[in-house]
C-alpha cells in the first residue's frame, strides 16, 4: 500500500496505521467487560506463518496486560501510531496535548471543551497500553526479513501531575516495536473512519483482510475456529454453531462497507475432523489501488505555541527555523512556568520568554532552569510510585495452584473436539489462566471436578 504526502486534507481519509504481524491475531479477548477489570490478565493466541523452507508453522503469542486491555484500546494504538508517523520528522517520541490527539482522531471537534469523559478514557487507555508486554516466537521482522522470537512493550509516557495542565503529554514508543512499525513491509495504512464504524470483531477482521487484499483477490481458506478465536478474539469455549453465527455477523458488517464480497462458508470433514471453512473475496473498497496519502497533519507543537501566545506567522517561522526537540523542551518549560509561577513570572510575556529562550538554546547558550528539572523528577517519581502500586495489586497469591492440572484437562477436552495439538494447548492455557484470575481456589477445584 503506497503512501504519499498530500497537503490537501480534504482529499485523504482519516488514517490508522497497523503493524502487519499484530493484525494476524487478537490482542485481547472480545469480552472487554471482563478484560478491563482483570488484573494480571494474560492473553494467549497464535497465528500461522510460512518459514524460509516453505513449511507452515504456528507461532505462539503471549500478551501480558497488568492493567487489563480492551478492544477499544486498539483504536488509540493504531490512531497514535498514524499521528506519530504522519509528522514531517517521525521519531519514537511524540509530544502533544490530549486535546490535539482526540481532535486529530475525530473523537472530539475543535469546539469541544477540554477535559471530561473522553480525556479520562484516553488517559486510561494509554495507561493500559503502556503496561502491556508482548511476546511472540514467530514474529516477522521486516528489518532483518526473517521470523524471530521477540518481546517488547508498546509505549511509555510522561504526563503532567496536574490533570488541568496545558502542557503536552509525552509518549515514547518502544524502540523495537517502533522499528518494526516503521520498516518497509512492517505496516499498513487503513481508513480509520471505516474502522470506527465497525464493531470490535469486524475491526480485527478488517485489518487482517486489508493486509491480505493488498496483494490477493481472494483470502486464504480460513478455518472457522482459527478465524473466530485467534484473529477475532471470541472465546474458545463457544459452541461451533454460536461461533459460526458471530463470525457470519462480522462478515455481514464488512459486506455493508464493501470490504468483502461473495463470502463462501462451507462445512468440511466429518466426525471429530468436521470443521467450517471460510473464504472471502476482495470488495469494492479495494477495487482500485488505494494510494493512501499522508494528510497534512497540523504539528502538535502549533497548538502549544498558540497557547503560549504566538501568532500563526511566528509559529510557522519557529517550525521552519528550529528543531522540534528544542521547541518541545522550551514549550514545556514556558507552560510549566506559567502554571507554577503565574503570568507575573514573565518580564514581558510568555511568548517573548519562549522566543528568547529558543533563540539562545538553538545557539547552545541557554539550558533549562533547575526548577524545571526538579519538576520532571517529581513527575518521574509519581509515575514510578504508581507503577509499584500496580505491580503490588497484580500479584496473585495462589498463582500456579490450580492452572496446570486444569490446563491439562482442558487440553484433552479441546483435543476431543478435534482441535490440533498446538491450538488445543493454546486454548487450554488461555482458559485456565482466565479461570485462575476470576475464581477462588475452591471454585477452580469444582470446575476441575466437573470437567473430569
Amino acid at each position: 500500500m503506497n503512501v504519499r504526502t498530500n497537503n490537501n486534507p480534504a482529499e485523504s481519509p482519516l488514517l490508522g496505521m497497523g503493524q502487519l504481524s499484530l493484525v494476524e491475531h487478537a490482542l485481547c479477548p472480545l469480552e472487554s467487560r471482563v478484560a478491563s477489570v482483570n488484573r494480571s490478565a494474560v492473553h494467549l493466541s497464535s497465528h500461522q506463518f510460512t518459514d524460509k523452507t516453505g513449511k507452515r508453522r504456528t507461532s505462539r503469542v503471549r500478551i501480558s496486560s497488568p492493567l487489563g486491555l480492551t478492544p477499544t484500546d486498539e483504536f488509540y494504538l493504531w490512531g497514535l501510531l498514524a499521528l506519530t508517523c504522519s509528522q514531517p520528522e517521525p521519531s519514537p517520541e511524540f509530544c502533544a496535548t490530549p486535546h490535539y490527539c482526540l481532535r486529530q482522531l475525530q473523537v472530539i471537534d475543535q469546539h469541544s471543551k477540554r477535559g471530561g469523559r473522553q480525556y479520562r478514557q484516553f488517559a486510561e487507555s494509554l495507561a493500559r497500553l503502556a503496561a502491556v508486554n508482548y511476546q511472540n516466537d514467530g514474529f516477522y521482522d521486516p528489518v532483518r526479513r526473517e521470523h524471530r522470537r521477540i518481546s517488547f512493550g508498546f509505549l511509555s509516557y510522561s504526563l503532567p501531575l496536574d490533570d488541568d495542565s496545558s502542557r503536552a503529554w509525552r509518549i515514547v514508543w518502544n524502540k523495537v516495536f517502533f522499528e518494526m512499525v516503521q520498516a518497509f513491509g512492517g505496516h499498513l495504512w487503513f481508513d480509520l473512519n471505516v474502522y470506527r464504524q465497525l464493531d470490535p470483531a469486524s475491526r480485527r477482521l478488517f485489518l487482517l483482510l486489508s493486509k491480505v487484499f493488498r496483494r490477493k483477490q481472494h483470502s486464504p481458506r480460513f478455518d472457522l475456529q482459527e478465524l473466530g478465536v485467534q484473529v477475532m478474539g471470541f472465546a474458545p469455549t463457544l459452541a461451533r454453531r454460536d461461533l459460526k453465527i458471530k463470525v457470519r455477523r462480522a462478515i455481514a458488517r464488512l459486506e455493508e462497507h464493501s470490504i468483502v464480497s461473495e463470502p463462501v462458508i462451507q462445512a468440511a470433514g466429518k466426525g471429530r475432523n468436521a470443521t467450517t471453512i471460510i473464504q472471502l473475496t476482495r470488495g469494492a473498497h479495494y477495487k482500485t489501488e488505494r494510494r493512501y496519502a499522508l494528510p497534512h497533519v497540523e504539528s502538535p507543537l502549533s497548538e502549544l505555541m498558540k497557547t503560549i501566545g504566538l501568532d500563526l506567522r511566528a509559529i510557522r517561522r519557529c517550525l521552519r527555523e528550529y528543531s522540534h526537540t528544542v521547541l518541545q523542551q522550551w514549550i514545556d518549560i514556558t507552560l510549566a512556568a506559567r502554571e507554577r509561577h503565574g503570568e507575573s513570572f514573565f518580564r514581558r510575556s510568555a511568548a517573548a520568554y519562549f522566543i528568547d529562550n529558543v533563540q539562545h538554546a538553538a545557539k547552545g547558550t541557554r539550558t533549562p532552569p533547575d526548577w524545571w528539572h526538579d519538576l520532571q523528577r517529581q513527575e518521574r517519581q509519581a509515575k514510578s510510585a504508581a507503577g509499584r502500586k500496580t505491580k503490588k495489586q497484580s500479584k496473585c497469591p495462589d498463582e500456579g495452584n490450580a492452572a496446570p492440572s486444569l490446563s491439562n484437562v482442558l487440553y484433552q477436552q479441546f483435543r476431543d473436539l478435534g482441535q490440533s495439538e498446538d491450538l488445543a494447548r493454546i486454548n487450554a492455557e488461555r482458559f485456565a489462566a482466565t479461570c485462575e484470575q476470576a475464581a477462588s481456589p475452591e471454585s477452580q477445584a469444582a470446575i476441575l471436578q466437573l470437567l473430569k
